[in-house]
């Protein structure tokens, strides 16, 4: 099994920890500590040894900040993790902040707290993080102190070993391009910013650039690594040679010097008197520091791989159309198990594991292994539904009831691309007012599938789309509409995203999540998830102008019966029936028995008024 149930964090761990944390305090010369969600290498997913922020405080979102002074501990979520901070904290301990409309550097400014003298580590720090809380202390009298050590592994004694798991090569015909190819993209990159090298330091920019994948984070196929690439095209990187053997120290010796990735300071500061382009808003703060102490000039600058990456070759887009497939027999096969079962006899540990077990059962089968699953599955059922970002433990564990809707987000990582994909169910019979928000959501779905749109589109721009039909309605959901997925690389990829902050213009190649929802915390949670790449659309009669659409990449059937059909126009109604169809001619053929068939067909029969 990829995924553990275990409770991981309990409220009751943090005073002790925080108290221990807070004595150190006056030897440090601080009066509080930043601690991030994130680590050294700035990534969305953390190894266990990473943990700092869940050790702490007991909260295990993958975003959020504790801001923790001499009388007060605040942990700063989005939207997605409000309900979560709750149960997973101490409230007479830890205060809940709002990490988007009012994260720490404006916290400081707004409540001046007097005195303060903030610690950091400056490895889990941005640059552009830390010009905000110097700006910030500097308004209210208080000063940031960059300390040398993290206070939290003085006090965290059973901290876990860093990760060792062994690199591995994409194969080029997944990659879709050569690494030297890619290293050369990036070191025309660094010539046309007149600098001499660029530091990445973001691990999946990495491991795309270089061809190369690892499992030193949990469901993100990326080992933890750095890389400088020079203006001339050479290179180093920086990844324990222990992790390296074999075919992957073959690859990588001809393209670049392995170093141990505490050697990265040594080399930053060799640089001295050259310019190093990197993006201060990626990169740690420690490494500007090294690179600006040594004499070097930093040039800022998007990271070349983002941009690179976000747009799929047609090897990535190749693999990524077979990897949704096989994911959709897969889901078929557990969705045909889960319908045949009786309400209240399956639990959300249960589906879950089962699922998992469909998806490896199929990949063995298409012998297309499954390697990880791509997050923690969301198994949510009734009112667990409701917390967006649910994580089933043996603590909450339910039965899935009659009467209640079942919300599953999962995904998986196959070696030719990643999936994510959503679904809402209905377990027995299940009232008009959960089918009229689930049909909701679902116009929501279709909008932004069937949107047609001009070059220089951004997410933010298509973002209302999926919100207009609950808007109507009086209603929103706390999360941003869509993410970037990677190819074989993390669930979660920017810069593309739609959502009320996503800027960056929707390219040709990239995918993106379509996943609105609707949720009312303690009664029922909906979601609906495809995954779509954009696309240059067909012309039209009459158009004036080139355009840009999506093609969807999951095939999955939708409940339809949760669907309002008299609440869809003619137009939802006809493209629910076509990707019912399409999905149907493009999973029988890979789906294995008879009663998974028989699901298959019923599942995507045409809507009925």
């Amino acid at each position: 099994m990829f995924q553990s149930y275990d409770v991981s964090a309990r409220p009751e761990q943090a005073a002790p920890r925080i108290k221990a944390l807070r004595a150190l305090f006056p030897s440090l010369g601080i009066n509080a500590f930043l601690v991030p969600r994130t680590d050294e290498y700035q990534g969305e997913y953390v190894p266990p040894s990473a943990e700092r922020l869940a050790f702490l405080t007991g909260f295990t979102g993958s975003a959020g900040v504790a801001l923790v002074m001499a009388e007060t501990a605040i942990v700063f979520v989005d939207g997605r993790y409000t309900s979560q901070l709750r149960i997973q904290t101490d409230p007479a301990l830890i205060a809940g902040g709002d990490l988007v409309g009012c994260p720490p550097a404006a916290w400081l400014t707004e409540n001046r707290p007097e005195g303060i003298r903030l610690g950091i580590d400056p490895w889990l720090h941005t640059p552009s993080e830390v010009e905000r809380l110097k700006s910030a202390l500097a308004e209210i009298g208080g000063e940031l102190v960059l300390l040398a050590e993290n206070p939290i592994d003085r006090i965290w004694q059973d901290r876990p070993a860093p990760p060792a798991a062994p690199v591995t090569v994409q194969p080029q015909q997944f990659a879709g391009k050569p690494a030297k190819e890619k290293l050369a993209e990036i070191a025309k990159a660094a010539r046309g910013k007149r600098a001499d090298a660029v530091l990445i330091a973001d691990s999946t920019s990495v491991a795309w650039a270089f061809n190369i994948r690892g499992n030193d984070v949990a469901h993100t196929p990326a080992p933890l690594s750095r890389a400088i690439v020079k203006a001339d095209g050479s290179a180093v990187l920086f990844l324990s040679p222990d992790k390296v053997s074999g075919e992957a120290r073959a690859h990588i010796d001809d393209l670049a010097e392995l170093e141990a990735p505490e050697a990265v300071s040594a080399r930053l500061a060799a640089l001295a008197g050259e310019a190093i382009m990197l993006d201060r808003s990626a990169v740690p703060y420690a490494c500007v520091q090294i690179i600006e102490t040594a004499g070097g000039r930093v040039i800022d600058a998007a990271d070349p791989v983002v941009a690179a990456r976000a747009i799929k070759n047609e090897g990535e887009q190749a693999g990524t159309r077979k990897a949704h497939l096989q994911d959709g027999a897969a889901m078929v096969s557990f969705l045909s198990w889960l319908d045949g079962e009786a309400p209240g006899t399956v639990s959300e540990i249960a589906a879950a594991t089962r699922l998992e077990a469909a998806r490896a059962s199929v990949g063995e089968r298409m012998q297309n292994p499954l390697r990880d699953i791509s997050f923690d599955t969301i198994s949510g059922a009734g009112p667990n539904a409701a917390i967006i970002h649910y994580r089933v433990t043996t603590e909450t564990d339910r039965k899935l009831q009659d009467g209640e809707m079942y919300l599953v987000d999962s995904g998986a990582q196959y070696q030719n691309g990643t999936t994510d994909i959503t679904r809402t169910l209905a377990i027995g019979a299940v009232d008009e007012e959960k089918r009229r928000f689930f049909t909701l959501v679902l116009k929501g779905v279709i909008a932004l599938s069937t949107a047609r749109f001009p070059a220089g589109t951004r997410g933010m721009d298509l973002d209302p789309l999926a919100r207009i039909a609950l808007w109507k309605a009086g209603v929103d959901y706390a999360h941003g509409t869509g993410h970037g997925v990677g190819s074989y690389l993390s669930v979660h990829e920017g810069p593309q995203r739609f959502s009320r902050l996503g800027s960056p213009e929707l390219k040709p190649g990239m995918i993106l999540s379509n996943e609105p929802g609707y949720y009312r915390p303690g009664a029922f949670g909906i979601r609906i998830e495809n995954l779509l790449l954009v696309k240059e659309a067909e012309a039209v009669e009459g158009g004036e102008i080139p355009m840009l659409s999506f093609e969807t990449l999951t095939w999955c059937p939708i409940d339809l019966r949760l669907v309002m059909a008299e609440l869809l126009t003619e137009e939802e109604r006809d493209w629910l029936d076509a990707y019912h169809t399409e999905t149907r001619e493009k999973l029988m053929p890979l789906v294995a028995d008879d009663r998974e068939r028989a699901w298959l067909e019923a599942g995507t029969r045409p809507l009925n008024l």
